[in-house]
């Protein structure tokens, strides 16, 4: 009988216009996915045929309410799950509305994200799926016309955006937040103009300050992967080596030598053996892509430790990893 009732609610084309008061004041987190749904797929489906005074009520609602719940540090860790859905629902939004009714939303989250730490890690969050929306799922979801004024809007405002990751990327001590910045720029990488990538201090900051520790090391070897696989041509080849030395050098700092990785493997926690694992993806991504431009700009100390790395990961007993080392070594034969 509840299901029952559950169901021609959610179902009801009016159900929409509870959502806010089941979001304010029902104690059941479950009833709050339920409302989040139903705006979402309001969002998806009639959005365009609402009157704008709903449409604007349903906007500052959700960010009134994102505000509330990431305003402070306890709040953000509590509410994590429910926020990164009120996150989409949001991001549905813009996908509607931004940039034409929406133009100031990225000045404004760049403005609102220097006011407070943790509404600063939520929008990082927020841009991480904006992106994902944009760059990654368009085709599915949106016409390519809309798909191409988005990605046009999002390239000619990330300007203000790299300005907000790198001072928080400088001068923030949390590592959450650090963290969050970190897995939204790997989001950033496959598509912002190469200017802000090689001409910039990313690469050295990802190199020198964010591949150690261990909190941030796994994302950081991803982002370094995602930037070795661009298609920069020959105007960035300086900086792809010096990458690759600066790279090699701080998995020397952190690895050694790796000698006993194959025996010790099993005794590995999660996060290391993911961290030698994104390490071969790493080195063997780059290499395939590289090889003739490290072999002859690189310094030999640095091509041979990268290989000595892939050979030694290369027997650990795990199926997976062997698979990634093979493919480089059948493209190292083949010359």
């Amino acid at each position: 009988m509840a299901q029952q009732v559950l169901t021609q609610f959610t179902d009801h084309e009016m159900s929409w216009a509870r959502a806010d008061r089941i979001l304010s004041d029902s104690n059941s987190l479950q009833s709050k996915f339920i409302a989040l749904q139903i705006l979402e797929k309001l969002i998806q489906t009639k959005w365009k045929i609402l009157d704008e005074e709903p449409r604007n009520g349903i906007k500052n609602f959700s960010l009134n309410l994102i505000v509330e719940l990431a305003s402070s540090e306890e709040s953000l860790r509590q509410n994590r799950v429910f926020l990164s859905k009120l996150n989409l629902v949001l991001v549905q939004i813009l996908k509607q509305d931004w940039p034409q009714k929406w133009p100031d939303f990225i000045p404004d989250i760049v403005a609102t994200s220097r006011t407070n730490l943790a509404l600063c890690e939520n929008n990082m969050a927020i841009l991480k799926l904006l992106s994902e929306e944009v760059f990654d799922f368009s085709a599915e979801q949106m016409t390519q016309a809309k798909a191409k004024a988005l990605k046009t809007q999002m390239c000619g405002e990330f300007s203000s955006i790299y300005s907000l990751c790198m001072e928080i990327l400088q001068k923030a001590v949390q590592p959450s937040l650090i963290l969050a910045t970190l897995e939204t720029l790997l989001r950033f990488l496959s598509w912002i103009p190469f200017g802000f990538i090689f001409e910039m201090d990313l690469i050295n900051n990802l190199c020198t300050r964010f591949l150690q520790p261990p909190i941030t090391r796994n994302v950081t070897i991803k982002c370094l992967t995602e930037i070795g696989s661009l298609e920069c041509g020959n105007e960035y080849q300086e900086q792809l080596v010096n990458m690759f030395t600066m790279a090699v050098g701080g998995l020397h700092e952190i690895l050694g030598d790796l000698g006993n990785v194959s025996e010790e493997w099993d005794e590995y926690d999660d996060d290391q053996q993911e961290f030698i694992q994104n390490v071969a993806i790493f080195l063997t991504s780059f290499l395939s892509s590289h090889l003739r431009l490290v072999e002859t700009s690189a310094s030999r100390a640095s091509v041979i430790q990268a290989h000595q790395y892939v050979l030694r990961i290369s027997q650990v007993d795990e199926r997976e990893l062997f698979k990634v080392c093979l493919e480089y070594w059948n493209v190292l034969v083949r010359g």
